[in-house]
């Protein structure tokens, strides 16, 4: 297991530092200049030159983008051109706003996701199952968007549980908080359930029909007996790369749903900091991102060695 660890600890590391470069050299061919931008048409050289070398633009590339790694290796993430403040307060700040709605979305999808799947699978041909695979296909094809403003119109405009936007502060209390991030969460989660749904039924039909099932029946286990014990766990692989993607997806795709509930996310970040030409965020928040979800996949494969001991002797 521990050599098992430690392979998948090397591609970790190989993958950021990978993705610290490609990301820094996508941005660096970016036409424009974000000094230019700041100071407007009219500004004058001796004045861009002595803002470039507040920024540090005026560096060599190899010079840039090793202080820029070295500052994400220690925490500093620079300061924002367009805000004048550190970026990590700023990511700090929309963090915690992001990272709750992510868990909260996936909690959600989890907990309609597999009670559905599994419902499915054991009721494979029934009018249930048809059922719930109609539902599946519905919420796939429902834009989680449109499905927000629906909820808007009816939660928060006519019903009044909600309010309609905004974040209310995790200083205002726990449940403050969480109530902002409802509607938000349940419009990321319909569609992520509705995919996960079917990977559960799907890879657990697929299961079902191994020889170790049909050894474990003719034992004497029940079709349910066969399926907690030996199925379920099995299935397992396919679902956890799902929610890790999921995960991934929520964390940093989310920049829809924030704008539609004027959420101060990390997605509405990105997106400001784009329309501004704030590289600097633009690198550290999408370095950031990248970083949460290799982690993630490294856990799932953490995972898949708990779930699945025979990758742990393969690899």
């Amino acid at each position: 297991m521990l050599r098992y660890f430690l392979k998948r600890l090397l591609s970790l590391a190989l993958s950021l530092v990978a993705a610290s470069v490609v990301i820094f050299l996508a941005l660096e061919v970016v036409p424009g200049d974000p000094a230019a931008y700041m100071l407007g048409l009219n500004a004058q050289e001796d004045t861009l030159n002595a803002l470039r070398e507040q920024l540090g633009l005026n560096g060599s590339i190899v010079e840039r983008y090793v202080s820029w790694a070295g500052g994400l290796l220690t925490g500093d993430f620079g300061i924002s051109y367009t805000y004048r403040t550190p970026v990590s307060e700023m990511i700090g700040d929309r963090l915690w706003v992001s990272l709750p709605l992510a868990l909260y979305a996936l909690t959600l999808s989890s907990l309609i996701a597999f009670p559905a799947g599994i419902w499915a699978a054991s009721r494979r041909g029934t009018y249930v199952d048809a059922g719930v695979m109609g539902i599946t296909q519905l919420g796939v094809a429902i834009p989680n968007f449109w499905f927000a403003m629906l909820m808007v119109l009816v939660f928060a405009i006519n019903l009044r549980w909600f309010s309609a936007g905004g974040f209310a502060g995790w200083d205002a209390g726990f449940f403050a908080g969480m109530k902002s991030l409802t509607l938000p969460a349940i419009a990321l989660a319909l569609p992520q359930a509705s995919i996960l749904t079917r990977v559960m039924r799907s890879s657990l039909l697929d299961t079902l029909n191994e020889d170790f099932i049909r050894t474990a029946r003719a034992k004497g286990l029940n079709k349910g007996q066969a399926m907690w014990r030996h199925a379920l766990r099995n299935a397992l692989i396919p679902v956890l790369t799902i929610m890790g993607l999921q995960f991934s997806f929520l964390l940093a795709g989310a920049i829809i749903i924030e704008n539609v509930f004027y959420l101060p996310g990390l997605g509405r970040l990105v997106f400001q900091a784009i329309s501004a030409r704030d590289l600097i965020v633009v690198e550290s928040v999408v370095m950031l991102l990248v970083f949460a979800v290799i982690v993630v996949n490294f856990a799932v494969d953490l995972a898949y060695a708990w779930v699945d001991p025979r990758l742990r002797g393969r690899r």
